[in-house]
């Protein structure tokens, strides 16, 4: 980084001296040197600024750099050689692109959007990728990043100069055919439009390609390392708490990010391409410009259809965003209804068999009802604003194919310019006026993507949220060395802060079987959840056996999609366990008449009774084995002979297992070796007595 600013410094002070006083670097404009020398300055300033725009400063830097020498070395090149050198305009559009990077790091809006990306740009990691030739190779993540957005951004470059000299060839073809010069208008055909289309083709397929390889690999590690910290020691669990709470985390990870990385690389690179249209475009038209006068006046103004151009574009632009300001708004709420009536759609579902026991259908109908007309409300609030948006946008696209003949027809009329120059002209007006339209014609488009960005950001502030309470929590989680578990000093709070557990001390002894008895709702249950280590509201000690595991089992167990064979081996992967131990486990647990559909695929929470659920998760408990295993009203759905036979089964098949069990049964009682009961103290909290 510092050779590089050494670098531009002294390119953009030699270009200085060949501005101002000849030499060597004769020929380069004093602007050239002027931007190289502010780009230099954002070159220094940009180590404060996040990877992905401090990489477009460093690209286009080098750029300038390299420019500049090219110019400065032409007469050392050999014979013929000349032709290759780009103008200085091409090294003043890199300074200008630099800057403008540097430029959009100072504005919030894009420092928001640019948050989310910098992650990609900056990570230490490394990955194996199959290059084409030779052996697979881990490289760094960012620098296959970086390499690939080079490219396109080269290829997209390459694209404008095809575009420029598309232009020339366009006026010289239509001069051609006014001139009658069939011999012209054939080699031009064939010898300049053939060979550069050839090469626009070859360069768009290419950069399909890469723009592909480009995309999946940035959605795959932004997605992974997104609901990697959802997932993450119970960040997801504690989500629902405070201001952690967010809506449809699972469309944020899925749809959001996908809808960000495909509207920031086309907003990025389409961009780029307008910037460098703009640039070329108009030095094409303010050259066309350099003599003509207003019909009927001989004063000229210079730049005259660029000056058109730029006030057709800003009028454009102003009224595009005076009518669709209230996009932004209206497409993040968009988003919300629509998330939230999936997941009512959803949930339903999932709870179809008690809706259908209760005839639940007609609140259901009216509760989806009222969600499905937010969606459908704010969805006409849309289009009120758009239909306003679209009319005026198309309009104006429609005018962009007629101003320019309009402006310039005087000007052919009167012999100022041939029918070459009329139609170079009126494509240079459209491709300025195209990239001064960049917000116009994307204002759709930004107005989602800005509600994109506001929920990955307000997701990604949630899981911070949610990673501060894990880390501000008051309860200690230790290590016992004698086998018993231990709470000391224990208060567990609702997230208000509200006390409603107190223990001073309480010991369980491995290889005992405990009961927790006490009221509906007294906190038994939070208790289990600060023994697994995910109620992190109060404080105190929490000491469990040193290397022991530890399993828990709620009252409705979770399920997860795919074949029998998953259902019984979670949280273990498909292959934990063999075919042979899942089917003991199976029949230990009372379901002989399941062992036969291991490789059956269902929604296993509606084709399983609530208790056929309840004994799979037992079933796990076999095949996981666990030294002490925590039974949260895990056999209430089951009725007393079999909820005896299940505690039965455990108690021969892990017979040295410590069970600690919540249940409301008296028959319970017999199945356990201790009692610990609650009573309340204080306002409403409860304190667990040693049986």
């Amino acid at each position: 980084m510092n050779i590089l600013v050494l670098l531009s410094g002294l390119a953009s002070a030699a270009g200085l001296v060949g501005a101002l006083g000849g030499g060597w670097f004769d020929g380069i404009p004093l602007y050239v040197a002027i931007a190289g020398v502010l780009m230099t300055v954002a070159l220094v300033l940009s180590r404060s600024i996040g990877p992905f725009l401090r990489f477009f400063i460093v690209f286009y830097a080098m750029g300038y750099v390299g420019l500049i020498a090219l110019i400065a070395g032409k007469g050392l090149l050999p014979a013929g050689w000349s032709g290759v050198v780009p103008p200085p305009l091409t090294a003043f559009t890199a300074a200008a692109f630099a800057l403008l990077a540097f430029g959009m790091s100072r504005v919030p809006v894009m420092r928001q959007i640019t948050e989310i990306t910098d992650k990609y740009f900056s990570t230490d990691e490394t990955a194996t990728y199959n290059l084409g030739f030779g052996p697979d190779r881990t490289l760094p993540v960012r620098w296959v990043a970086m390499a690939l957005l080079a490219i396109i951004i080269l290829i997209n470059l390459g694209q404008v100069w095809i575009s420029v000299s598309l232009s020339f060839f366009n006026r010289d073809w239509f001069d051609a055919i006014q001139a009658k010069n069939a011999t012209e208008f054939w080699r031009l055909l064939w010898k300049v439009w053939l060979p550069l289309v050839g090469v626009l083709i070859a360069s768009n397929f290419i950069e399909f390609l890469i723009v592909s390889a480009f995309k999946i690999r940035w959605r795959s590690w932004l997605t992974q390392k997104l609901f990697g910290r959802w997932l993450e020691d119970g960040t997801h669990y504690r989500l629902q708490f405070g201001d952690a709470r967010v809506d449809n985390p699972d469309q944020r990870i899925s749809e959001d990010i996908r809808k960000y990385i495909d509207t920031t690389y086309s907003l990025t690179i389409s961009m780029i391409q307008q910037i460098s249209g703009l640039v070329s475009f108009s030095v094409i038209l303010w050259g066309l410009s350099a003599n003509l006068t207003l019909p009927g006046l001989d004063t000229k103004i210079p730049g005259l259809l660029f000056w058109i151009a730029l006030a057709y574009a800003a009028i454009g632009t102003l009224v595009t965003h005076l009518i669709g300001k209230r996009l932004i708004r209206l497409n993040f709420q968009q988003e919300v209804y629509e998330a939230d009536f999936r997941f009512g759609l959803a949930r339903l579902r999932e709870y179809g068999e008690p809706v259908a026991l209760l005839a639940g259908e007609k609140a259901e109908t009216k509760r989806l009802g009222q969600q499905f007309g937010e969606v459908i409300r704010n969805f006409f609030d849309i289009v009120r604003v758009q239909k306003w948006l679209s009319a005026f946008i198309q309009l104006y696209g429609s005018s962009n194919s007629i101003v320019p003949i309009v402006i310039t027809a005087p000007f052919f009329f009167a012999g100022q310019i041939t029918l070459g120059v009329l139609t170079q002209t009126s494509q240079a007006f459209a491709r300025v006026d195209a990239a001064l339209s960049f917000f116009i014609d994307r204002y759709s488009m930004l107005a989602d993507f800005k509600a994109v960005v506001d929920r990955l950001s307000s997701f990604d502030s949630s899981l911070l949220r949610a990673e501060t309470i894990k880390a501000e929590s008051r309860i200690t989680l230790a290590t016992t060395q004698d086998d018993h578990l231990r709470l000391s000093d224990l208060t567990l709070a609702l997230p208000g802060g509200q006390p409603i557990v107190q223990i001073p001390a309480l010991s369980m002894q491995q290889g005992e079987r405990t009961l927790l008895v006490g009221p509906s709702g007294s906190g038994k249950s939070t208790m289990f959840r600060a023994i697994a280590g995910i109620w992190p509201f109060g404080d105190g000690t929490i000491a469990t056996p040193a290397g022991k595991s530890v399993m828990l089992l709620p009252q409705r167990p979770y399920l997860p999609l795919g074949t029998l064979r998953d259902a019984v081996s979670y949280p273990g992967v498909t292959g934990t366990y063999a075919d042979e131990a899942i089917i003991a486990a199976l029949r230990a647990a009372s379901l002989p008449h399941l062992v036969d559909r291991l490789d059956e695929e269902a929604f296993w929470v509606q084709v399983l009774s609530l208790g056929e659920q309840q004994r799979v998760a037992v079933a796990r408990v076999l095949l996981a084995r666990p030294d002490w295993l925590f039974l949260d009203e895990a056999t209430a759905a089951l009725d007393e002979p079999l909820e005896e036979a299940i505690y039965q089964a455990l108690r021969t098949a892990l017979p040295a297992t410590t069970i600690v069990s919540i249940g409301h049964r008296s028959t319970l009682k017999a199945m356990h070796d201790r009692i610990i009961a609650m009573k309340p103290v204080g306002e409403g909290g409860r304190l667990f007595t040693p049986g």
